[in-house]
């Protein structure tokens, strides 16, 4: 019987999960920057949380304009990643704000959207921004057009000086 309410306890207290109490983060970004050759954008937010209680390992998920993604936990601790990409064409440069949720908060964000409800109204455990400056897409001319344009004026000119010695 003690067996019992030993192992009752034990599984319990696996099975609660402490949350998060005032987090506080530090994160770094990297966004592509050359999309010469690149169909999408990539998006990498690495980041450390900081709990005022001491948790670490929380579960977390990101909501990034309305898609949300699992967030990576790397190594150990409360260090993580999150990354996502986006079409080269709809990426719009700016600051992307990336909502975290624990797994209370990832609850309360699908409830939400089955609800109909409108999920801003869940107050996530923390934001981060991650700032995209834009991507080099190429220059305005080709190099294939110069040449050709390059050609046709020294044609031109080469032209025009036999003309004026046979004249």
């Amino acid at each position: 019987m003690y067996l019992r309410i030993v192992a009752f306890l034990a599984v319990l207290c696996l099975t609660t999960a402490d949350t998060c109490s005032k987090p506080e983060v530090s994160a770094s970004a990297y966004t592509t920057q050359d999309a010469t050759v690149l169909t999408n954008i990539a998006f990498i937010a690495e980041f450390h949380l900081k709990c005022a209680n001491g948790v670490e390992g929380v579960p977390l998920y990101a909501e990034i304009n309305g898609k949300t993604i699992p967030a990576a936990r790397i190594g150990e601790g409360n260090h993580y990643q999150v990354s996502w990409t986006e079409d080269v064409k709809k990426a719009r440069s700016g600051d992307y704000s990336v909502n975290l949720y624990d797994d209370d908060g990832y609850a309360a964000l699908r409830k939400a959207a089955r609800s109909g409800d409108d999920p801003s109204t869940v107050k996530p455990l923390v934001t981060i921004v991650v700032n995209y400056p834009g991507a080099y897409q190429g220059p305005w001319v080709n190099s294939e057009f110069m040449a050709a344009m390059l050609a046709v004026l020294v044609w031109y000119l080469a032209f025009s000086a036999k003309s004026k010695l046979l004249s």
